[in-house]
């Protein structure tokens, strides 16, 4: 039976070369798609996922909410983990982890009897300080060494397999223990355990184990704030086991409390607005809220949009095969009663057409995997690192491949069957399949699909105008600054200042350079910097102010506009400020000008305003302004504006290149590394460029799938109207008559689809519009050029078949009558 429904399959896609051709590809599209979304959210989601008792495992980290503004921290105190360990009931295993300051990299000197000179790594990261504790979290497997002797002295080490080989490579395990490793020419340790690689995906990147107990023995002792508890650093995260029977709530009010009790005078409004939470396990891959060092952070807005786009994607492939096939019917009609007249049932025919389409769904999914490598170049920007296409290795890949497949079949060819199994013989073997009521019926099922069609692809095309409008919104702004020409690098935290008075002294006579000033962060940043500071005349305002500082240069280089006072002082500290004009309103001036000699309770002293600057955006569109206050002091970041570039770019090319000679000269072991600072603005607007691009690719394949079906349905009615054409063109109508009179069905079709996804677009682009306090308009322009735009598409592909059927000969199609 089944070699019987191969044979009658491939005989009917061979009769229509055109239909099976439509079918097939579009259905591969879609399957493409399908597949290469699974393999992305897959990955993302198999994270940690390995780990045992993962549910009682936790990261500990802090939420502040001060008048109503939220801040979050992966970091914690450094002595939390101490206290929790020596106070809180129901905790099995308490894992500090810390991480080398900067940019969490360390430089690594390997002394090796095999080379002369020690092997030098400058900037090795996934290096973490932790306790053996860590060891009975993640399920590592040990080559030498164990977690109970490795890491309980200080100045010691523990590498993985692919760290071991790359430091000592060639070397047996036994014999790479009790080598030594220097860190950042300061801490010498002992390796004394090996363990292999986990080949799970995982959010603990760390390959590189340093006892804990070291920072106790060294100068990292006062870095990391070992006895601070007012005060933390992102380079210290804690992570915690809890008992079963532990209560979740209880621990966190636990925690909180252990912070409250450590900080008896310190400002206890602050301190009373930190909350310790408990952050799960499967939480930490995809909370953008809690960004780890080192540690990437999957979106899961995104993933969902994707797993969306996978659906419609399917959905638009089912319905071309629903179309089409029903639109067929007519031609398998007299099969149909045939089979019914020699005994067959309704359910045996309705199992032959989905056996029908399970082939075509096959065929389909073997042409999906050619283009699958296609769409993971097209979505490679949603790619994670690590994630590969490997079908056969993966068993899950085709079990979910033959699910679809076989999803895909009884979507498509249920209908179809149970339309084409109700006919009834006598009227089929008379060349009556169906009534008047049927075709009727069948034609408007035909037009809703369509329409359908058109309303999942006018939506993506309104959605993906809508988010490159407010992308180009955000960057085009004025915010309040200047932003071109300006990059920024950081020198190294050094004792001796005068190197970088040096340093900046050089670069200001670089020709290339147009001024150069030394500080802190960009006045609008990734990063933010909250301050404790209070006004003398009202101390109940305790809104979260950020800070900026740097020399008088900083406000030149970026060219904020000064409304009231002066610029700051050279200084080597902080002893004057300039304010911003909503935190000058946020005190009480009406009048900037009012704000000018009034002072400031920073760090126990009373410190001047000296001038108030027009607001600036200090943090993506998303957020409102905040009140800063800006500070004359010099600092580690250097922020350059470069002189106008010529047409070749060289000026720009030297300017760096000669900045670069500077930086070398007065640190020549660090590396010199730079960015422009519209690049960092760029990147705050990375998950709206990655949704536009998402949208990109959906209404591109939304459009390409509906238009193969809206030329199938085209050449339906061609091929059944034939003799119609003919008669028209031998009474006298012209080809652009009878190509209108073809295209004029379909044309209206894809316009009450734009009617429909109007407001449909319209209401969730608003919502998605809302999260962002500086937003552009929902322009009327936009529906109206994306709904044009959809038009000339269908328009197009209609003309592809109408012109020529309306140019054809009409003695052909009459030969017969």
């Amino acid at each position: 039976m089944f070699k019987n429904f191969i044979k009658i399959a491939l005989r009917n896609l061979w009769r229509q070369k055109a239909f099976s051709a439509i079918n097939i590809f579009g259905l591969s599209i879609g399957i493409s798609a399908a597949l290469v979304i699974f393999l992305m959210t897959y990955y993302e989601f198999s994270f940690d996922r390995f780990i045992l008792d993962r549910e009682h495992i936790f990261r500990i980290v802090l939420d502040i909410n001060i008048n109503g503004s939220e801040g979050h921290s992966t970091g914690v105190q450094a002595p939390l983990g101490a206290a929790i360990q020596r106070e809180v009931p129901g905790v099995e295993h308490t894992i500090p982890v810390f991480q080398f300051q900067g940019d969490a990299t360390a430089k690594v000197s390997i002394a090796r009897p095999d080379v002369d000179k020690p092997l030098v790594f400058k900037k090795q990261s996934n290096i973490a300080f932790t306790n053996a504790e860590y060891f009975y979290l993640l399920p590592h497997q040990w080559i030498a060494g164990s977690p109970q002797v490795s890491m309980q002295e200080p100045f010691k080490t523990v590498l993985t397999e692919s760290r071991a080989q790359l430091y000592f490579p060639g070397m047996p395990a036994n014999d790479i223990i009790g080598r030594n490793i220097l860190y950042n020419n300061e801490i010498t340790t002992t390796v004394s355990g090996i363990v292999k690689d986990l080949k799970e995906n995982s959010s603990f990147t760390t390959i590189e184990f340093i006892s804990l107990s070291t920072i106790e023995k060294t100068g990292l002792h006062k870095q990391f704030m070992m006895d601070v508890w007012n005060d933390w650093m992102a380079y210290s995260q804690l992570y915690i086991k809890l008992s079963k029977d532990q209560n979740k709530g209880l621990l966190e009010k636990l925690c909180t409390d252990l912070i409250k009790k450590n900080n008896p005078k310190g400002d206890q409004a602050f301190i009373n607005a930190i909350q310790c939470r408990l952050q799960p396990l499967d939480d930490i891959h995809f909370n953008i809220q809690y960004p780890g060092i080192g540690q990437r952070v999957a979106n899961k807005p995104i993933l969902f949009g994707l797993l969306w786009v996978a659906v419609f994607l399917i959905l638009l492939a089912c319905i071309n095969f629903i179309n089409l096939t029903t639109a067929n019917a007519s031609h398998r009609a007299k099969e149909i009663g045939i089979r019914k007249t020699m005994g067959s049932s309704k359910n045996s025919l309705v199992f032959q057409f989905l056996g029908e389409t399970f082939f075509i769904t096959c065929l389909a999914s073997l042409l999906s995997l050619c283009f699958t490598p296609i769409l993971l170049n097209a979505f490679k920007e949603f790619m994670p690192d690590g994630m590969q296409f490997a079908t056969f290795s993966k068993p899950l890949i085709l079990v979910f491949l033959l699910a679809l497949v076989i999803l895909i079949s009884f979507l498509s060819g249920l209908y179809p069957g149970l339309i084409l199994s109700s006919l009834k013989p006598i009227s089929t073997l008379k060349g009556q399949g169906f009534t008047n009521s049927d075709q009727s019926r069948r034609a408007w099922i035909r037009k809703s699909l369509t329409v359908s069609q058109f309303v999942i692809a006018q939506f993506f095309l309104i959605a993906m105008m809508v988010v490159i409008k407010q992308i180009n919104f955000s960057m085009n702004a004025d915010l309040g600054f200047n932003k071109d020409a300006i990059l920024t690098f950081e020198i190294p935290r050094d004792t001796v200042k005068s190197r970088s008075k040096q340093l900046l002294q050089t670069i200001n006579t670089i020709p290339e350079v147009g001024i150069a000033s030394s500080g802190f962060l960009s006045p609008a940043d990734l990063g933010v910097a909250f301050t404790n500071i209070k006004y003398d005349g009202k101390e109940d305002i305790k809104d979260n102010i950020q800070i900026r500082w740097g020399d008088p240069n900083y406000i030149k280089v970026y060219q904020l506009k000064l409304i009231a006072g002066k610029n700051v002082e050279p200084s080597d500290e902080i002893k004057e400020f300039v304010i911003n004009e909503k935190y000058s309103k946020l005190l009480g001036f009406e009048n900037p000008v009012e704000a000018i000699g009034k002072f400031l309770n920073f760090n126990g002293a009373r410190l001047p305003i000296v001038g108030v600057m027009q607001d600036f955006h200090d943090i993506s569109m998303r957020g409102e302004i905040s009140p800063l206050v800006f500070a004359g002091n010099a600092g580690t970041f250097f922020h350059i504006r470069l002189n106008p570039n010529d047409a070749t770019g060289q000026t720009w090319k030297n300017g760096i290149n000669k900045i670069q000679q500077a930086f070398k000269a007065a640190y020549p072991e660090a590396d010199f590394s730079y960015k422009f600072f519209d690049e960092t603005i760029a990147s705050m607007y990375v998950s709206e460029t990655k949704t536009a691009g998402l949208l990109k690719w959906a209404s591109s394949l939304a459009i390409f799938i509906s238009c193969l079906g809206l030329l199938g349905l085209v050449m339906y009615t061609i091929n059944s109207r034939m003799k119609e054409i003919g008669i028209r063109k031998i009474l006298g109508s012209s080809v652009t008559n009878i190509v209108m009179v073809l295209s004029l069905e379909f044309v209206r079709l894809v316009f009450i689809s734009f009617l429909i996804a109007v407001p449909l677009s319209w209401w969730v682009m608003h919502k998605w519009l809302s999260d962002f306090a500086f937003r552009t308009p929902l322009s009327w322009w936009v529906f109206l050029i994306s709904g044009a735009l959809m038009i000339l598409i269908a328009v197009l592909t209609l003309s592809i078949q109408t012109l020529r059927a309306a140019m054809a000969n009409p003695v052909k199609s009459l030969r017969m009558e």
